[in-house]
């Protein structure tokens, strides 16, 4: 009798823990769109054509922000109240897909602004530096470590920082800053959830 009970309460609780995992946003839904948040943003990501993702950014404090991503990692447009960006590459960037631990790859863009005539060309660099596992909530993600350095045309550096991307997403799901540092941080999401929720 207590054997019996015991293993309907091990059924329940496995059975729950099955639907619980089954929430969790994987390749084949993310083609559905999901949702990825913080405190202060939430971001709605969806495939579009060409091989770009698009992103909906809603900020507590800033107005909203829509970006086109190719890959989900490389951003190459982004429209918001205060103005429009657009990076235009100068080489295909579809060689750089699908990302293996190792790549190496630069690539020169010219960055376009409304009523801007743009001031020369940018390098962005990216190094495919390992791989890790990543939490959003209850949900963990392989993630490749893409150290990301954004150059100007004297050299000068513009940005720099390691993305934590998860090819399944197609989605950055946090940056490291300042690497290897006192001063190392990760700005990263916490949950996500399907765009159906």
């Amino acid at each position: 009798m207590k054997t019996a009970a015991i293993h309907g309460i091990l059924t329940v609780l496995l059975s729950a823990g099955g639907a619980h995992a089954a929430q969790c946003v994987d390749a084949k839904s993310a083609k559905e769109g999901f949702v990825l948040e913080r405190p202060g943003i939430h971001s709605e990501f969806r495939p579009v054509a060409g091989g770009m993702i698009s992103v909906a950014n809603k900020y507590e404090s800033q107005s909203p922000q829509t970006q086109f991503l190719f890959g989900g990692l490389i951003e190459v447009f982004r429209d918001s109240s205060t103005g429009q960006m657009a990076m235009i590459p100068l080489s295909d960037v579809r060689k750089l897909f699908p990302l293996k631990a190792g790549a190496k790859s630069k690539t020169l863009f010219v960055r376009l602004a409304p009523n801007k005539q743009p001031k020369g060309t940018e390098t962005v660099e990216i190094v495919v530096k390992g791989k890790e596992t990543f939490s959003l909530g209850d949900c963990k993600y392989n993630v490749l470590t893409v150290k990301e350095t954004i150059t100007n045309e004297a050299g000068e550096t513009l940005d720099q920082y390691t993305a934590l991307y998860a090819p399944d997403l197609q989605a950055v799901l946090g940056k490291r800053y300042d690497e290897g540092t006192k001063a190392e941080s990760v700005v990263g999401y916490e949950t996500i959830k399907r765009l159906s929720e």
